[in-house]
């Protein structure tokens, strides 16, 4: 499958599971994303093959009286797009701080 740029939103999802934030509440409580941000993103991020998911066991969901959590974990695949796209996040990040001092106007 051909590298796709992610999304900034789909990069926050998949730096917070590469975090150990495994579970979509837990990633929307740590990237403060919608949930119709991040459930979507999950999906696109598993059908392009950058992460792999898992149910776990409803006896586990049962015992904590809440419902069954789909667990989530980057691939090799994953990591690589991830890397990626925080590299150039942080180039564009740079670039704006550059543009900002360039054009901020002289106090002289």
């Amino acid at each position: 499958m051909p590298a796709r740029s992610l999304s900034y939103a789909a990069t926050a999802v998949l730096d917070a599971i590469g975090q150990g934030h495994q579970y979509g509440f837990n990633v929307i409580a740590v990237t403060g994303l919608a949930s119709g941000t991040v459930y979507p993103a999950l999906r696109r991020l598993e059908d392009a093959g950058y992460v792999e998911s898992r149910w776990e066991d409803h006896r586990v969901a049962q015992r904590e009286v809440r419902p069954v959590r789909k667990y989530y974990e980057v691939t090799e695949t994953g990591q690589a797009a991830l890397t990626a796209a925080l590299l150039r996040y942080r180039a564009m990040g740079r670039r704006r701080r550059a543009s900002a001092r360039i054009l901020r106007p002289s106090r002289t």
